[in-house]
């Protein structure tokens, strides 16, 4: 364990920081988690530590680091025991492409699912679950995304899970009934440690979301 001083400018329900946590967590890191509120005012800290003034900023002996794959690669690279990534350079190559790609489809079709209306809910959905999709393809019958090992596309995937729950209850679906090795994988990975203890539960989620859809005006 490093004894260097790590701090997580972190929101609990955000996970982009859950899977800065999970990878700290993986890495046996101590750390200090410092809470922001998103909504209320944000800290001078988070506004002058990221100029986009979002979390997760990794304060690593006072030095900030920006965007949780970033932060996540920097995490593995800074402590270097049993890397996330595959040990050739195409393999890290497939991984940091599927990062990309979860970062860049799941979370949007997930937030029309839970703050669209009407038919635009029906038109996440199903973009979602086609995201989703190929996640399970390119998973297949292997236990984790990198194989027999839990590595950088798994921590980037299970913190976005987290969300599912919302999505499933706004969307009336389950995604078990689509997509059975993927959700065999989330329940997998779920079982871990580091995810179990950084994963909030399903209800405080979906009671964080009730909120969120008042104050975006989808619900009275």
């Amino acid at each position: 364990m490093s004894k260097a001083e790590v701090t997580l400018l972190d929101c609990w329900v955000s996970p982009f920081c859950m899977r800065v946590k999970i990878a700290l967590e993986e890495k046996g890191v101590a750390y200090e988690s410092q809470a922001e509120d998103l909504f209320g005012g944000k800290s001078e800290l988070l506004l002058t530590s990221n100029p986009h003034g979002k979390v997760p900023v990794l304060l690593h002996n006072e030095k900030p680091v920006s965007e949780s794959a970033i932060i996540v690669a920097y995490i593995d690279e800074t402590w270097t025991a049993s890397s996330f990534l595959p040990p050739c350079a195409y393999g890290r190559a497939q991984a940091r492409f599927w990062a990309d790609y979860i970062d860049k489809k799941v979370f949007d079709a997930g937030k029309g699912i839970c703050l669209g209306k009407g038919e635009e809910v029906e038109v996440a959905k199903k973009d979602f679950i086609e995201v989703i999709k190929t996640l399970e393809k390119t998973l297949g019958d292997k236990d984790f995304f990198g194989g027999d090992t839990f590595g950088f596309v798994d921590i980037i995937g299970i913190a976005m899970t987290s969300w599912f729950p919302a999505y499933e209850k706004y969307g009336s679906f389950k995604l078990e009934d689509d997509c059975p090795k993927f959700s065999a994988w989330i329940k997998r990975s779920s079982e871990r440690e580091s995810v179990a203890k950084v994963i909030p539960e399903a209800e405080k989620v979906l009671g964080f979301m009730a909120m969120f859809r008042k104050m975006m005006g989808v619900e009275e």
